[in-house]
């Protein structure tokens, strides 16, 4: 599957940090530039609570965004 921009919302927004929202049917997100349609959105050190496969073993992940340079984005699995 692929990203879904109206699938990822803003939580909260404070002092340029961002917690996003995203939910979907995918099995993993953690994939190289799976947000990389959010580029401009997304920020380094920004949180994604992301609620993974939903239509069958929910998981819900807390990710980083690692890096993102305009035209790559990583996240990496919050520890």
């Amino acid at each position: 599957m692929a990203f879904t921009a109206s699938d990822l919302s803003v939580l909260a927004y404070a002092n340029n940090f961002t917690l996003w929202h995203y939910t979907t049917v995918d099995d993993s997100v953690a994939t190289a530039d799976y947000f990389v349609s959010a580029a401009g959105m997304l920020n380094v050190n920004d949180l994604i609570i992301a609620n993974i496969d939903t239509d069958g073993t929910k998981v819900t992940t807390f990710y980083v965004v690692s890096a993102n340079d305009g035209s790559s984005v990583t996240i990496t699995a919050y520890a």
